[in-house]
């Protein structure tokens, strides 16, 4: 039972992956199509292809490996200065694509063969239909709108688990009893069990029990647990009435504090001598609407900007660990692998609750894709971003041409930044390969 559930939870985590995959590639190609750009390909995966459709002008389909997915869309590059790529046929009929006057230096040549790439694509029918020839704004939304769903659907997701659930990273305490302490030990000891020669709490004498709502100390009305704490602290082994409720009833039990030292606050652990009771708070998680979500997003957008500054310093940590000379940190980074062994755990897992179950996937789902589609963001190539850079440039020049009254400076060529976007996508692959060794022989784990 335990094997099939976590092969569930792995399954169900993937597939839910997969579908925010593809998402975020419609994303991409609605607007394109609504713009008039050409649409060829939509495939999620990459390899070989499994099973394949064409619908219109698009084909759709399913390659060998899941790990990603891609729309294709015609004319993403605009001719560069040796002039537009044509298609020949060789002399065995098989068509080869030329860049005239294209350059043999390393850089040169790859962008060379990056156009060449593109106009295999490209028939004479589709020139007023390329890419790089819409308007700059419509290029940003093309681009945008794939990450911009994948942050949807984490509102989505988020905004439902704090709406039902609450949010487990935010919670509050309230002026309700949840534990009862039996007996008073010194603060340095307070994990150990009681003995014979501690004394019982004044909690535990009074009779007051988990469950029972403070609403007032000394006749001094309360309506957060800090205001109650602050009440008994003050009361150094001296009567204290208290005023509770309990079961819908209200109660006044009389009894007195004890004097122990306690930390001056949490933020200064500086012991002090202070009343105490002998009664624990009950913690409830925040709940919260659309704009709370909103909020803890933007809290979560400063989080992540840190944590990408910081990626390639926690993946060399990960890759050091797989060779053993470090502990993987609980904090690292995981790949899509890791998610799918967490998620599985914490489906198999006896020791959770169905319904934290439930919030701890839904979180799990909603937290990648927050942080694919910021990290599509990054305003570099190959990501998403580094087209979004390019076209806003573009609609800088040629709106401050406008105003001096220059000529049009023309399409800005992203091709140029081919060579960079290798270097990045280099760095993404082998990241992304160091993690996924890393999920399969140094795993992390919910326990």
């Amino acid at each position: 039972m335990t094997a099939l559930l976590y092969t569930l939870g792995l399954v169900g985590f993937v597939v839910a992956i997969l579908v925010s995959i593809g998402l975020h590639e419609i994303g991409h190609m609605v607007p394109a199509k609504i713009f008039g750009a050409k649409v060829p390909q939509y495939f999620i995966g990459f390899g070989r292809t499994v099973w394949s459709r064409k619908v219109g002008e698009t084909e759709y389909g399913f390659k060998a490996f899941p790990l990603g997915g891609f729309v294709k869309i015609v004319g993403m590059l605009p001719p560069g200065p040796e002039g537009p790529a044509e298609v020949e046929e060789d002399a065995d009929g098989n068509k080869v694509v030329r860049v005239r006057g294209s350059s043999t230096g390393m850089f040169r040549q790859l962008i060379s063969d990056a156009r060449a790439a593109e106009a295999e694509f490209i028939k004479p029918e589709d020139e007023p239909r390329l890419f790089y020839k819409l308007a700059s704004w419509k290029k940003i939304v093309v681009m945008a709108s794939g990450p911009l769903t994948n942050l949807a659907i984490a509102f989505v997701l988020f905004w439902g688990l704090y709406a039902v659930y609450g949010n487990p990273l935010d919670t509050r305490t309230e002026p309700v009893v949840s534990q009862v302490l039996d007996c008073v030990v010194p603060y340095a000891e307070n994990n150990r069990p009681c003995t014979p020669q501690d004394p019982v709490t004044p909690a535990k004498k009074a009779g007051i029990q988990a469950g029972d709502e403070f609403l007032a100390v000394n006749g001094v009305p309360v309506t957060t647990w800090d205001q109650t704490t602050q009440q008994i602290r003050s009361i150094k082994d001296g009567e204290v009435t208290l005023t509770i409720l309990r079961d819908g009833e209200t109660l006044t039990i009389t009894t007195n504090t004890t004097v122990t030292a306690l930390p001056t606050s949490p933020e200064d652990p500086k012991l002090v001598d202070v009343g105490f009771l002998g009664v624990q708070a009950t913690s409830v998680r925040v709940t919260g609407g659309p704009l709370y979500t909103l909020k803890q997003m933007g809290t979560m957008a400063g989080e992540t900007a840190k944590a990408l500054v910081t990626l390639p310093v926690k993946v060399w940590h990960v890759g050091l660990s797989i060779v053993g000379v470090e502990q993987r940190s609980i904090d690292s980074p995981v790949s899509i692998v890791g998610g799918g062994r967490i998620a599985g755990e914490v489906t198999a897992s006896d020791q959770i609750a169905l319904a934290q179950k439930g919030a701890m996937l839904v979180g799990l789902v909603a937290g990648f894709n927050f942080f694919v589609g910021a990290f599509n963001l990054i305003p570099l190539l190959p990501l998403d971003g580094g087209h979004i850079a390019g076209a806003m440039w573009e609609a800088i020049r040629r709106g401050l041409s406008r105003l001096r009254g220059r000529p049009d400076p023309g399409y800005v060529d992203v091709a140029k930044l081919l060579p960079v976007a290798y270097v990045v996508g280099a760095l993404m692959l082998v990241m992304g390969l160091v993690l996924i060794v890393a999920d399969i022989v140094r795993p992390l784990h919910i326990t």
